[in-house]
């Protein structure tokens, strides 16, 4: 499991290998993570600035406390509104930079895809199809920001836990939703696609994860989406690519 972890994280590693390869390319897919990350900074910096605020309304009971237990309170919840808030900040941003930048991203796919070599498939699944899978990545990404908030409330661990848990899930969801154009091409449907997650779980949340903390970084997000999805192509081909070997029968 752990070398499938460290094998996942080096699809990211190949994945920035294009930018020696196709540098025009992948400077082309970052203006859709630009845009998106514009949109998202005027919601979401505002909100962290008035975190303080936001945390004193949210605990009115807590006025009366001595100052230094209110403090306290007050500071947890604003560290564990923040880690929860930027987990849907980031799953938001790959959602919505994904569908803006459809026809950036579809170069960078096709490209990759030829350089595999192969058959490379005509369809890519539509718009509708990217903004059935959009929504649906930032409907799950608010039930892990939820679920990052109540664990952020466990003394003493809460805020370390929230911010692991808040990475792989996160992390999860994005690994699923970036190798999704190779397989939405290829027409494989839900159930076939969980299937062949199954058998490498542990690679897809180590590219998942290691992309996330990537887009953790200042500016990372918009930098590291070209890199992600060139990886997750690398990863979708390699995953379809086990399904179709031959079991080796035992003796």
């Amino acid at each position: 499991m752990i070398s499938e972890f460290f094998t996942g994280i080096r699809y990211l590693g190949r994945g920035f290998g294009y930018w020696r390869r196709r540098p025009g390319l992948m400077m082309l897919g970052l203006v859709p993570g630009l845009i998106a990350l514009a949109l998202l900074a005027a919601v979401i910096i505002p909100l962290l600035l008035n975190l303080g605020g936001i945390t004193a309304w949210a605990t009115p009971f807590a006025d009366g406390w001595d100052p230094f237990w209110r403090d306290a309170l007050r500071t947890a919840l604003g560290v564990v509104s923040a880690i929860a808030v930027l987990a849907l900040a980031s799953v938001t941003f790959t959602a919505l930079t994904l569908l803006i930048g459809d026809p950036f991203y579809q170069r960078i796919w096709r490209a990759i895809e030829t350089d595999l070599g192969g058959d490379v498939p005509e369809g890519d699944g539509g718009f509708l199809v990217a903004l059935g899978e959009s929504i649906r990545l930032i409907v799950l990404g608010a039930l892990v920001a939820l679920l990052a908030l109540v664990i952020g409330f466990i003394p003493l661990v809460g805020a370390l836990l929230a911010a692991v848990t808040g990475v792989l899930l996160t992390g999860r969801l994005l690994a699923r939703e970036l190798t999704g154009r190779a397989l939405n091409a290829r027409d494989i449907p839900s159930g076939e696609r969980s299937r062949l997650f199954a058998g490498r779980r542990a690679r897809l949340l180590g590219f998942g994860a290691a992309a996330q903390l990537c887009f953790m970084v200042p500016l990372g997000a918009v930098f590291i989406m070209p890199t992600a999805v060139a990886g997750a192509t690398v990863l979708a081909r390699d995953l379809l690519h086990d399904r179709s070997r031959p079991a080796v029968p035992h003796a």
